[in-house]
């Protein structure tokens, strides 16, 4: 079947006028799948429609936060009782004191939360905190993890191990850059040496737990623990960046599943239903080094937007109910074991990595992948044919080949059935001998 999408690459065609490539978001403009960018009307569930009126099963979820799909009854009726009341007031709201009660209760892992408005946000005062805090400049960040867009993160690994980074955008400075030492994954010796040759000077070590921004990096839970370790012995802090992760693998996030504390967590859109919100916590020792209590400085007129807020109680008081990740995550796993029985029963070179609700596919043999450098770049010319099949079967996978999917508890055992075989019997017309 041949997608209509008329109305889609009209809608492009305009916004090329208005946006730099047209679209607000570098990976939306879908350079790295065929076809133009498709424009969304509605969600519903599991399911989105676009401008054409062509209806897909969604496995992006908005980049993950709506873990209970789109549109849920609570979240929509929270956020409707909300606007009666008025969108902004850059004033405190008894609405933060309720989300922040309810995270913090049951999460033993931070004392103390800032809201603010983004995940970039979030990374990038966990780092300004951590440099404050100890009194050091520099951190150390890993290749295949992606921290948001702030200057001293857009940073790509230098030319050997546990030296400084390069810059790897336009318009960051070089001297930013070389505050920042980037390792590549999962390998401890290179993290031993970096503290070798700059004692004294690291401020914080920075990593997706579970890395799921270029592809799923799973890391052994004694590397996670090595990291604490080392960090402990260097008085230095360990910031998890669970952006992605945090409620999404349980409500305690990595920190939890491993019972490892970092110092800092950072997290995004999912603990506000997906409207733009993301927060970082600590202990109240190093929380009260943030401003006005410290030295610390960070601020914003929407951090705590009233809307957000009750957006996330209607959203996090689902996810505290009962079983809510037991089933969650056993549907993901249904659905992830029968795409990788298929594939191993017809010899298919597909592999779909998972962890809970997260998942990613790999066009490859391999039964780990733990570093960037893992991945096979052949796998993205077949993404790109696998991404159109499956949009014309009406499956909304990621416009790219190295981003996740996630499901969602919208997600019925049928949906996901559904997608399942339309799934495998595309990948049977891509790589049928």
């Amino acid at each position: 079947m041949i997608l209509e999408t008329s109305c889609s690459a009209e809608l492009y065609k305009e916004s090329i006028k208005y946006f730099p490539g047209g679209v607000n978001s570098p990976v939306r403009a879908f350079k790295s799948v065929e076809g133009t960018p498709l424009f969304i009307k509605k969600g519903q569930g599991c399911r989105i429609w676009d401008e054409d009126g062509n209806e897909y099963i969604d496995f992006c979820c908005s980049w993950g936060p709506l873990v209970l799909g789109h549109s849920h009854p609570s979240i929509v009726n929270a956020i409707n009782e909300q606007l009666n009341n008025g969108t902004s007031f850059g004033a405190p709201t008894k609405l933060e004191n309720e989300l922040a009660k309810l995270i913090l209760d049951n999460n033993p892992f931070i004392e103390k939360i800032r809201f603010v408005n983004s995940g970039t946000e979030a990374t990038m005062s966990a780092i300004r905190l951590a440099r404050g805090y100890t009194g050091k400049s520099k951190i150390i960040k890993f290749e295949g993890c992606y921290h948001g867009h702030a200057d001293h993160l857009l940073v790509k690994a230098g030319s050997g191990l546990a030296t400084f980074g390069t810059s790897s955008s336009a318009g960051v400075p070089e001297s930013f850059a070389n505050e920042t030492i980037v390792l590549p994954l999962n390998d401890v010796d290179a993290v031993t040496k970096a503290f070798e040759n700059y004692q004294d000077q690291i401020a914080a070590i920075i990593i997706e737990p579970v890395p799921a921004n270029n592809g799923l990096l799973l890391q052994d839970e004694s590397y996670l623990k090595f990291l604490r370790d080392i960090c402990s012995s260097n008085k230095t802090l360990l910031i998890f960046d669970e952006v992605i992760s945090g409620f999404r693998l349980g409500f305690t996030g990595v920190a939890g599943m491993y019972n490892i504390h970092p110092d800092i967590i950072t997290y995004g859109k999912i603990i506000g239903g997906g409207l733009p919100v993301g927060a970082y916590g600590a202990s109240a020792e190093i929380m009260s080094n943030i401003s006005p209590d410290g030295d610390v400085y960070q601020a914003g007129t929407l951090s705590g937007n009233p809307i957000a807020m009750a957006a996330g109680i209607a959203q996090i008081t689902e996810l505290l109910k009962d079983g809510f990740y037991d089933k969650l995550n056993t549907n993901t796993s249904g659905f992830v074991n029968s795409i990788n029985d298929h594939c191993k029963g017809k010899r298919i070179s597909v592999k779909v990595f998972s962890k809970g609700s997260i998942f990613w596919l790999s066009f490859s043999d391999k039964e780990t992948i733990k570093s960037a450098s893992e991945i096979d770049p052949n796998g993205a010319e077949k993404y790109k044919v696998l991404h159109k099949t499956l949009l014309e079967k009406g499956i909304y996978l990621a416009p790219s080949a190295y981003e996740v999917g996630f499901v969602s508890s919208a997600h019925s055992q049928e949906d996901l059935q559904k997608a399942s075989q339309l799934i495998c019997d595309s990948l049977d017309e891509i790589c049928a001998p």
